[in-house]
């Protein structure tokens, strides 16, 4: 009896027919064209109404300058700080074992559970005069609240968890062998973590400080508390676009939303590029 060799034919994961797979993808495309292709295009439709002219002159405005200016200057400080913390807080998560592991992992999901409205209130209570520790900054003239520390720290809150998820699941992938066998070489633990570690978990940082920096530069809940809205001082990006909307000027105001979501897009365009750069990479380690 000879041997008979087939190709089994590919078993579907799904049992729906054709168009109900077409439908269903449809319906999907039609929620993303509404939900987020309409906005961006009425977004950058209004900032050019009256022309770029208009655009240019809400943009150069003192306080849509003081706006972008703070913005920027949150960020860089906000998410390098955020970084370093998510790198030490996914070392000690995946490197050791100690107590307090799952409590720890809690505590770094925590901004993802409270509200940012809540976070900044918090952090009013904490900073504020009526507390002790707000009336001891007071009175050695260190203003937290309403003032650009408070606008820090609230930024800082709402965006930790970011680099430190990026990172977790990568190092508990990659395990402990490579840093275990550098130490046992004689590799100091800088040496191992700038040779072994960091080329490892580099474009998942790369990954997480951008998701990390998106949310910095979108943030409102918690920094519209504890900022105080003063204009010219205390007024990121988001801020300054709902005072200008309220004051009916239209055209600046979303001239400088126009900008934002042009550093959203350029956000989700390297993030983008990391993912395909990360994906080629695990493709060819694979292959090897």
């Amino acid at each position: 009896m000879s041997d008979v060799s087939f190709t089994p034919r590919a078993a579907s994961v799904t049992t729906e027919t054709a168009l109900t797979r077409r439908i269903v993808i449809g319906v999907v495309m039609i929620l993303i064209a509404v939900l987020l292709f309409a906005p961006l295009i009425a977004v950058f439709a209004e900032a050019l109404r009256s022309g770029w002219a208009a655009s240019l002159e809400g943009l150069a405005s003192p306080d849509a300058q003081a706006a972008i200016r703070l913005t920027l200057i949150v960020a860089a400080i906000a998410v390098p700080l955020n970084a370093a913390f998510g790198i030490a807080a996914a070392w000690a998560i995946t490197k050791f074992d100690f107590r307090g592991k799952a409590l720890l992992i809690t505590l770094i999901d925590l901004p993802f559970s409270v509200s940012p409205v809540v976070a900044g209130l918090a952090l009013v209570m904490l900073f504020g005069t009526n507390s002790w520790l707000g009336a001891w900054l007071i009175a050695h003239d260190l203003k937290v609240v309403f003032a650009f520390p408070g606008i820090v720290l609230a930024t800082m809150f709402v965006t930790f968890p970011f680099v430190a998820r990026e990172l977790i699941p990568v190092m508990m992938e990659q395990g402990r062998a490579e840093e275990e066998a550098a130490l046992t070489l004689g590799a100091s633990g800088w040496r191992t973590f700038f040779t072994v570690t960091l080329p490892n978990i580099r474009w998942a940082l790369l990954y997480g400080v951008l998701l990390c920096n998106a949310r910095a530069m979108g943030e409102f809940g918690a920094v519209a508390v504890i900022s105080g809205k003063i204009r010219g001082e205390t007024t990121t990006m988001p801020i300054m676009i709902e005072m200008l909307y309220n004051e009916y000027l239209s055209v600046a105001a979303f001239s400088l939303a126009a900008v934002l979501a042009l550093l959203a897009l350029l956000t989700l365009l390297l993030k983008s590029l990391l993912e395909w750069r990360y994906a080629g990479l695990l493709a060819a380690t694979r292959r090897h």
